[in-house]
């Protein structure tokens, strides 16, 4: 299990890392949604990453702060799109976008925050090259390294290179695919090299000002993307969410199992939706990378455990 050393958020009892926090007494007439979720275990999901998740969301950040900002965030995004209605090239400025949210991140958001982000574009990466092991054995597409581990390599335009990524992946594969003559379908034997989980990271600030969540950063951030990337960058970037679909039919055709196919949230990439959707769909979109990774890592426990028997 990988490592979080950024730590809890502060003054609040984390009864998710209790050892007796499935016997832990419960006011039936108050429960805890947040306990409930925790011990409920029907999606594949990482422990800890799980628990960070939870610790986020019911922050006060989160439940405050993030119902204020959302209706601005969608103004801003309108506003962008306006402007760029009228300069679709300009303002051009990935760098410093790229700068402000790291910046961002090392200031102001939780520990929490900055785990799940760094963490998602790990799984992300070990996603595409599974697929490309047993899709494509011997060939796998070229894309930008997704390994980042501090916040300095958030500035090296990791988001929008992230969004290519995809994009490239998906032509890529399927050029060769097409050249080979073959299509996705169940293998056999399917290597799952390419999936772990012991994803590590330095401790995370956590200063006085450390309070933003994950869900607030994100609507945050949208409007800055919209304004400070082309026209065409940000509606690439907004619509690569649905590909989750694609990614997720690739997985469930190589492995013949499509249970996870009803956790994906964000579908249908021929019909994209609203840009405005778009900082709650990235939500989505992170949840739906954690549950595809935690049931292909499921299934490799299992083919272990099925060799070992």
């Amino acid at each position: 299990m990988s490592r979080h050393l950024g730590g809890r958020g502060r003054g609040d009892e984390d009864f998710f890392e209790a050892d007796d926090v499935m016997h832990q007494p419960v006011d039936r007439r108050d429960p805890d949604p947040w306990l409930a979720l925790w011990l409920d275990k029907s999606l594949p999901f990482a422990p800890h990453a799980k628990a960070a998740l939870i610790r986020d969301q019911r922050s006060f950040s989160r439940q405050f702060l993030l119902p204020v900002v959302r209706p601005f965030a969608k103004l801003m995004i309108i506003f962008a799109q306006f402007i760029h209605m009228l300069t679709p090239n300009f303002p051009h400025a990935p760098k410093f976008l790229h700068w402000s949210i790291a910046f961002g991140m090392k200031h102001f958001l939780t520990p929490d925050a900055n785990m799940l982000i760094l963490r998602h574009f790990h799984l992300g990466a070990q996603i595409l090259r599974f697929i490309s092991d047993n899709a494509t054995p011997g060939f796998h597409p070229e894309l930008e390294p997704m390994q980042p581990q501090t916040f300095a390599d958030v500035k090296k335009n990791l988001f929008l290179n992230h969004d290519l990524n995809v994009y490239n992946y998906v032509i890529a594969l399927n050029q060769e695919l097409d050249r080979r003559g073959e299509v996705i379908a169940k293998k056999d034997k399917i290597d799952y090299s390419a999936l772990h989980d012991d994803i590590e990271f330095e401790p995370f600030k956590n200063g006085r000002l450390n309070l933003i969540d994950l869900q607030t950063a994100i609507e945050i951030y949208t409007p800055a993307y919209a304004m400070l990337l082309t026209d065409r960058d940000f509606w690439r970037a907004a619509n690569s969410l649905q590909l989750d679909e694609t990614i997720g039919l690739y997985c469930a055709r190589l492995t013949g199992e499509e249970k996870h196919l009803a956790m994906v949230n964000n579908r249908h990439p021929l019909v994209p939706h609203s840009t405005l959707q778009a900082g709650y769909r990235l939500m989505l979109h992170g949840l739906s990378t954690e549950v595809l990774h935690g049931f292909l890592m499921q299934l490799k426990a299992r083919d272990e455990a099925r060799q070992a028997a």
